[in-house]
């Protein structure tokens, strides 16, 4: 057999116009000039993998690669939209063309692009957590299953099990066995209300974001031919936070791999924290396995952190044992030790953050970079009394997502109801806002509507009863305009508003804050060319924070952060202060007899840790006091044996002070010998 080689016709690095050897550190470099086979990028905690990434994709397509081939796969669409734009900034705007975007996106183009081959319309719609809750409880009553003489499982912790099942590729069944075992005598039932979801949103043309997955995958694994067009769209694979990712991901990302072989995934073993959610650690540490010849690139230099802080992080991870072995470093000075702040009680604890914070703020330290964190959010109960009876500023991660609040779910129900007529659930929405509809009527409607051509004919159906007939045909105009009228989303997202503004004045006692989310809602269409793309994107990627839990702050001044590690992650603040630090609370005392938990546990005091830049202060109470009593309390086991030479301990001693005389703090970062307790 005769062998001809082909040149590869590619720059040189001497050609390139950015000067990648003087950007990046030797690490980075190494990744962003990889040039084939499989790669892993293992990317400690603030060791600049973001840049890294920006990098490589202005470095592939300086190279010639042809950007529609570069497929770029993060946690949220506004991360790849960040770091696309950062790459067009530092190279051109051909990087803008390259494919970013979440797995529930990338899953949602393919399938509508191949919508015949699963045998679904193409105008399907596609369903949040919340709307699946709401299914699942209107089936879990269709059933009867609430009727049961022992307890059946609340909507949420069904979704939570038919999700799991799913994500982890398991059967239904043996997860209920695993991690539900108080409700294994309803596993019977709980695979019949599956089955009638599955059926349910076949019937209305839905699915949920695991159908997105789950789908893809058969799509993939069962029609070659399809497969073969994918890969062959794909010269290079990009994944992000590869750590976060399930079993199904980790599968699709085999699926999506072109011939080449051309795949870097990027992510942190160490801060894989996202177990509740079905992702698996295992992925990130079993990669080199699903890939043959996979190349392992390490990203130790820290950017974020003092030294002294890093060697807590360190010492932490030291403690791991399934893990890729890594050393944070840094060239940033020593810093201030960390502080190891063992307080009487809760109480007290309280008191020293909310001083503590009063005497950065006097220090010009602004509030806004400074964060408290915690296991659980119940931890951070007494610290908001403290901080409200100094009347600091604060908010609290984790709130309501804008597209979850029901004002927003109520305007977009109309818009889904013309895209997807088939969709029972928004029908359902929009008919019970009207004044003397309830389930039943709503119900009857559904009966018509779905043997019906010109569903938007609402008062052809013969069931108009005077209480509401009114109100039927405002809703029934509304909807004929919306369809007949040609509207852009702005266009539309207004009429629906002026419709709606009464209603929603009516059913919420907090209307004002309300309407300033329908007009952020409003102004947030203005650039969408169609109703699809506007729901897809508000469904696969939700806006966070709605009014309702953001106002109230100070106008004049940034808020503190408050916020669970989890919801603290990929976030860095100046000063850091770690409550509740105890056995029991991190490691969970759910964690203690698990070993794979016990080191999530591990692996989230990791995360913790460093977020912190300047000064990190762990505090635990020694008292905890309960229904039961009050309780001796041990710190961390993660900490537990930290010598002085990692953490110096802070003595808290009381003075009386007069109560209007709060800001006796030493300066930051000094041992604190008295404390003020404002008696």
């Amino acid at each position: 057999m005769k062998r001809f080689i082909l040149k590869k016709e590619t720059q040189k690095p001497s050609e390139y116009l950015i000067k990648y050897s003087d950007l990046l550190n030797s690490q980075q470099l190494k990744a962003v000039m990889h040039d084939s086979g499989p790669a892993l990028v293992i990317a400690g905690a603030g060791t600049g993998k973001t840049r890294t990434l920006i990098y490589r994709v202005a470095r592939l397509i300086e190279s010639g690669t042809d950007p529609s081939s570069v497929l770029l796969l993060t946690f949220t669409r506004r991360a790849a939209r960040e770091m696309l734009d950062r790459a067009s900034s530092v190279l051109d705007e051909r990087c803008n063309r390259v494919k970013g975007g979440t797995f529930h996106f990338y899953c949602s183009q393919l399938l509508r692009r191949y919508h015949k081959e699963i045998d679904f319309p193409a105008g399907f719609s596609i369903i949040d957590s919340a709307d699946a809750r709401d299914v699942i409880q209107m089936l879990r009553a269709e059933l009867k299953l609430n009727r049961s003489d022992k307890r059946f499982p609340q909507k949420s912790t069904l979704l939570n099990m038919i999700s799991g099942s799913v994500n982890r590729q398991i059967e239904l069944s043996d997860l209920v066995e695993q991690d539900y075992n108080q409700f294994r005598d309803h596993t019977e039932e709980i695979g019949r209300l599956k089955k009638a979801y599955e059926e349910y949103k076949r019937k209305h043309h839905l699915m949920d974001f695991d159908d997105l997955l789950i789908r893809t995958q058969e799509l993939l694994n069962t029609d070659e031919r399809v497969r073969a067009e994918v890969q062959l769209q794909h010269k290079h694979v990009m994944v992000d936070e590869y750590q976060d990712t399930n079993a199904l991901q980790s599968a699709l990302v085999k699926l999506f791999t072109p011939y080449t072989q051309n795949v870097m995934v990027v992510g942190d073993d160490a801060q894989s924290i996202y177990a509740f959610r079905g992702a698996d650690h295992k992925n990130i540490m079993q990669f080199p396995e699903l890939l043959t010849g996979t190349e392992i690139i390490t990203l130790e230099e820290n950017y974020r952190s003092t030294a002294n802080i890093l060697r807590v992080a360190n010492s932490v991870l030291d403690q791991a044992r399934n893990k890729y072995e890594k050393k944070l470093f840094t060239k940033r000075e020593d810093g201030e030790l960390p502080a190891l702040v063992k307080t009487e009680d809760t109480r007290e604890q309280s008191r020293f953050v909310s001083q503590m914070i009063m005497n950065l703020r006097e220090q010009e330290v602004p509030l806004h970079d400074v964060a408290v964190l915690f296991r659980n959010a119940r931890d951070s109960f007494d610290l908001e009394i403290e901080l409200n009876k100094k009347k600091l500023p604060f908010i609290k991660y984790g709130g309501q997502k804008f597209a979850d609040a029901a004002h927003i779910k109520d305007v977009l129900a109309h818009l889904r109801v013309i895209e997807n007529p088939a969709d029972a659930l928004s029908w359902t929405r929009i008919l019970m806002l009207i004044d003397g509809i309830g389930p039943k009527t709503a119900s009857d409607f559904m009966e018509w509507l779905s043997g019906n051509t010109n569903p938007y004919e609402l008062a052809s159906s013969g069931l108009v009863n005077e209480s509401y007939k009114s109100g039927l045909y405002s809703l029934s105009q509304l909807l004929i305009d919306l369809k007949n009228g040609s509207f852009t989303p702005y266009e539309a997202v207004g009429h629906i508003k002026e419709y709606y503004s009464p209603i929603c004045e009516k059913k919420f006692d907090d209307y004002p804050k309300r309407v300033k989310d329908l007009e952020a809602l409003h102004a947030l269409v203005v650039d969408y060319r169609d109703y699809k793309h506007l729901l897809e994107e508000l469904a696969l990627d939700p806006i966070e924070a709605t009014a309702i839990d953001v106002e109230g702050t100070s106008e004049d001044e940034k808020p503190l952060v408050l916020s669970t590690i989890h919801s603290a992650k990929g976030l860095e603040w100046k000063h850091v202060f770690l409550i509740q630090c105890l056995d029991g609370v991190i490691p969970s005392s759910f964690s203690l007899n698990d070993e794979d938990s016990l080191e999530e546990e591990l692996r989230l005091m990791y995360v913790a840790v460093t977020r912190a830049c300047d000064m990190l202060y762990i505090c635990y109470p020694m008292l905890q006091h309960g229904g039961f009593g009050d309780v001796m309390t041990k710190p961390s086991r993660f900490i537990e044996h930290a010598g002085q030479d990692l953490l110096e301990p802070w003595l808290l001693t009381e003075e009386e002070q007069p109560i209007n005389n709060e800001n006796l703090l030493p300066e930051a970062g000094a041992p604190i010998k008295q404390l003020n307790s404002g008696k």
